[in-house]
């Protein structure tokens, strides 16, 4: 059956090939974005996950073209990267609220119609520094972080609707923001991931599809790293 998929900030990078694998998939597919040019084949909805005001009116949109929201890929995020005695509230609070509470709103949203009936499928896309660490990036990892113990939590509470609520923890992916780094800087990093590469988006997306697959449906509260062993033992 053709379910209704969300992907926030599905319009780049690994959100984009979320939402490519689930149309593929012939799913129902509506993504949100803030700016740029979003893809062919889904309904693009432009959403600023900040605004609990915006994030009605997508949600609104979305349930009128393809019913209630079946599987949410929470996925839009963003950097502001800086030494924390350098980092200002601005950087902290930005980075929190849209890729931490932006999270919330639109799952808070989806499951309403998940609740309903009785079924659903959160998925929130975190990284391997929300288990590891980074320098420079005290907000990125915090923010990322807190999406396990959102994710777990809500596994939890929905548990006995038959919704279930799942953390992917993507390491470092081959991506626009990737491609720019110096190739020794890319070197030095291949050097840390005992598989020496980066994944692909594509990669990323396969295991996004999988936890929103029939084959899942007893996984909850997981957290399933894509980082080639970068992130083991965390």
């Amino acid at each position: 059956m053709s379910r209704s998929v969300l992907v926030t900030g599905g319009n780049r990078g690994i959100g984009q090939a979320i939402a490519a694998a689930f149309v593929a998939n012939g799913d129902q597919v509506a993504i949100t974005y803030r700016s740029g040019e979003p893809p062919e084949g889904v309904l693009a909805v432009r959403c600023d996950v900040t605004d609990a005001a915006s994030v009605e009116a997508a949600f609104t949109e979305i349930e009128a073209a393809h019913g209630p929201v079946e599987v949410l890929v929470a996925n839009a995020g963003i950097t502001a990267d800086t030494l924390v005695l350098r980092m200002s509230e601005d950087d902290w609070s930005r980075v929190i609220d849209t890729n931490l509470t932006g999270s919330f709103r639109v799952a808070k949203r989806a499951t309403k119609g998940m609740l309903r009936m009785r079924r659903g499928r959160l998925i929130f896309i975190s990284s391997v520094v929300g288990l590891l660490g980074s320098a420079g990036q005290v907000n990125y990892a915090a923010s990322k972080a807190g999406l396990v113990g959102m994710a777990r939590s809500l596994a939890r509470e929905l548990g006995s609707r038959s919704i279930t609520a799942n953390v992917v923890a993507p390491g470092f992916v081959e991506t626009e923001m990737t491609a720019v780094l110096p190739e020794e800087t890319q070197a030095r990093y291949k050097e840390q991931i005992p598989l020496g590469r980066y994944a692909s988006t594509e990669e990323v997306a396969a295991v996004v599809q999988w936890l929103a697959s029939d084959g899942a449906a007893y996984v909850t509260g997981a957290v399933i790293p894509v980082d080639g062993g970068l992130g083991m033992g965390h």
